[in-house]
């Protein structure tokens, strides 16, 4: 693990963590809610955690069973964070986001309007074209006329600490999204960086993520 210094002298840092092996999904969750209390408390600073995960599926709290297509393919996760099913596996990087949201308006819409600007600016570090779409979570790029998503957001805040966050498909295997309809959407395609014929490594992604990180949020 590459951690960040955690110090707490400056209220408004951000730590990083950085894992280099892939966490299970519930001792993530174990751990992030721990974090989220010691942020609540002023005992922990603010972090954001960069990792992967072993292969598997999560339910947001608006996903309907008929979008989970093989259920017996990768453990399924119901977890407390918005939006419906996506997967997480290695080539993915998952960025976890514990911030103190009073200390950053108070307004959770423009949190979730600065994740996505946040991959945005990531992406256009790659010269790649991230964009919304009325209607659709996510951060969607076009590949050979089709709208295919690159990257997933799903949060939960607790007393106005944020946790949960985004996911940006590096290189993961593409294929194991055919087990769900990924966020409920049906008729869109999913890609990656590298599907899109960009083989750029994780720790490039993790340079990207910091200085996006660093002009969305400061």
């Amino acid at each position: 693990m590459r951690a960040a210094d955690l110090t707490l002298e400056n209220p408004a840092a951000v730590a990083w963590r950085i894992d280099d092996v892939p966490v299970a999904y519930g001792d993530a969750v174990a751990d992030m809610e721990s974090r989220v209390a010691a942020i609540r408390d002023g005992t922990a600073p603010q972090t954001i955690w960069l990792l992967e995960h072993p292969p598997l599926y999560t339910a947001g709290t608006s996903a309907r069973d008929a979008d989970l297509l093989t259920p017996d393919r990768f453990p399924v996760f119901r977890t407390g964070r918005g939006g419906q099913y996506t997967y997480h596996g290695p080539g993915q990087r998952v960025a976890y986001v514990m911030l103190d949201l009073k200390k950053r308006g108070g307004d959770v819409r423009a949190f979730v309007r600065d994740l996505e600007d946040w991959l945005i600016g990531t992406l256009a570090r790659f010269n790649v074209t991230g964009e919304r779409r009325a209607g659709r979570v996510g951060i969607w790029v076009e590949k050979d006329g089709q709208d295919c998503k690159i990257a997933a957001i799903g949060v939960r805040v607790r007393r106005w600490v944020s946790y949960h966050g985004v996911s940006l498909n590096v290189e993961p295997d593409l294929s194991h999204f055919e087990g769900i309809v990924p966020c409920g959407i049906r008729e869109h395609g999913v890609t990656s960086l590298a599907d899109l014929g960009l083989p750029v490594t994780m720790a490039d992604v993790d340079l990207a993520l910091r200085a996006s990180f660093a002009e969305v949020f400061a």
